[in-house]
């Protein structure tokens, strides 16, 4: 059921405007969940080494289509599941189904927690938050793809990593 790939960095596995019901688990390496406007790439998630990422839209049927991308950030090693053998695994197992509907509410509480953030905290102040969450994520990924997931540029990140640098000396 579960099939392994390997993809470089940059690979576009979920695109916007397009249908997918597969599972993408992440074995080894990061992936980011972007939105593309007018230009813009915007990253909304990260998701490195044993988490799991779908098209919820396309998954649910919300809408038939993607409504945002996801893509490899470096070389990743993926366990992908097709909606199908899911659906499979989910009627025939409870444990799996309770794991689903855990990792669900996580995952909402982590968008309701960057929503929160956005509308209350200073753009350092969300810097700061993702160091004290997610230290593997500040340590290896690109600053334009963090300084686009806290809202400000990748200048903006560069004054706000240098007046923490200089503050801690």
């Amino acid at each position: 059921m579960l099939k392994e790939r390997k993809v470089p960095a940059k690979t576009v596995l979920i695109k916007r405007g397009v249908y997918t019901k597969n599972i993408f688990i992440v074995k080894k390496g990061c992936l980011r969940l972007k939105f593309e406007d007018k230009g813009r790439d915007i990253t909304i998630a990260f998701f490195p080494e044993n988490r799991a990422i779908t098209s919820i839209h396309s998954y649910r049927g919300t809408y038939k289509d993607s409504q945002l991308s996801v893509e490899s950030i470096e070389p990743t090693e993926l366990l992908i599941l097709s909606g199908e053998d899911a659906e499979i695994i989910y009627k025939e197992n409870e444990e799996v189904r309770g794991f689903l509907l855990e990792y669900v509410a996580e995952r909402f509480d982590t968008y309701m927690n960057l929503f929160l953030s956005r509308i209350r905290d200073s753009p350092e102040q969300r810097y700061l938050n993702l160091i004290k969450e997610q230290q593997d994520i500040a340590n290896r990924i690109p600053q334009h793809y963090i300084a686009s997931f806290l809202g400000i540029t990748p200048v903006s990140l560069s004054r706000i990593r240098n007046r923490i640098w200089k503050e801690q000396k």
